[in-house]
């Protein structure tokens, strides 16, 4: 897994409990992706072995190397 580095601190987020967490600033994050098109939050599909986008906005497949990708921050 490659490093991650905290949106606040820049130190390297640890997964912990299905959820990337920064040990400096105490913040818990989850990685979403959002449609490069249209900016809407995009599904996650995941089919024999392979991960995939759909955005509900557009109705389209979306590569999963044009989402964009973000940290959003959640509570403990």
């Amino acid at each position: 897994m490659s490093e991650k580095p905290c949106p606040q601190c820049q130190k390297e987020l640890v997964w912990q409990e299905g959820r990337y967490v920064c040990e400096a600033c105490h913040q818990a994050y989850l990685h979403q992706a959002d449609c490069p098109d249209c900016g809407k939050p995009l599904e996650k599909l995941n089919a024999c072995g392979a991960a995939s986008f759909f955005c509900n906005h557009c109705n389209e497949l979306k590569s999963r190397s044009r989402a964009i990708r973000r940290f959003e921050a959640v509570s403990h």
